[in-house]
């Protein structure tokens, strides 16, 4: 029979230096203390109701769809119901001091950065041998075989070889250079001439280019951008 293991304060922030996490819980807290005080000095309140709909909102994204989830929850990450309350609250402290800062930037932003928020839709085989990839792109061309057999027979990596080689939707700024610099001037669908990077010969159909447009989950990526780069700042 195994013998009870008793774990203490101790035990724990020992562990934490062991895993070498210190740094990174450091720089968590000057985080939470510099978003407190500058959230203070912007006089941004949190009133009950915002506080409650936020809880209840941390429960669902955590799937807490009952008490006893919650309590379960909670005895798990050893918190107490006024520890609960105080993630919630330095959460929708942050959101708010967030929109107090960069609510009228999200537009000007993206109109000056919109370029790097351009699309494209392509399929991607990447090669070590340039005579190679010029060889199956004229192969592609004269019909001999298709894009997603050559996937198929080049790409090691399995996911991507049973996707015959779909990348979804990437964004230019995702890119390298030179492959931004050609396929964004492509007129789709088309197969661009093999690209040579620091990872390979690249061949790249290109199915579609999306436009870029100012959503709610871009104007969400932005604001978290232009939030995360604030609190780098001030640590």
């Amino acid at each position: 029979m195994l013998q009870a293991i008793t774990i203490s304060h101790e035990d724990i922030l020992h562990q934490v230096k062991l895993s070498c996490q210190i740094p990174d819980i450091v720089e968590q807290i000057v985080t939470r203390k510099i978003i407190a005080n500058a959230a203070e000095e912007a006089g941004i309140k949190v009133e009950t109701e915002e506080l409650q709909k936020a809880a209840n909102k941390f429960r669902l994204m955590n799937k807490l769809r009952s008490a006893d989830d919650t309590w379960a929850w909670l005895q798990k990450h050893n918190l107490s119901l006024d520890e609960f309350e105080e993630i919630v609250y330095n959460r929708l402290m942050s959101t708010k001091l967030a929109a107090h800062l960069f609510a009228n930037k999200i537009e000007p932003y993206f109109f000056e950065h919109q370029l790097d928020y351009a699309g494209v839709v392509m399929y991607e085989v990447i090669l070590d041998d340039k005579d190679l990839a010029m060889e199956l792109f004229y192969t592609i061309q004269e019909g001999e075989m298709s894009f997603y057999e050559v996937a198929h027979q080049y790409i090691q990596d399995i996911e991507l070889r049973r996707k015959g080689g779909y990348r979804g939707i990437v964004r230019r700024k995702e890119l390298k250079p030179e492959i931004s610099a050609v396929v964004f001037v492509a007129t789709p669908p088309q197969m661009v001439k093999p690209i040579v990077t620091s990872k390979g010969v690249h061949l790249i159909l290109v199915e579609e280019l999306i436009q870029p447009q100012l959503d709610n989950m871009l104007r969400h990526q932005i604001f978290s951008h232009l939030f995360s780069a604030w609190v780098k700042q001030q640590v």
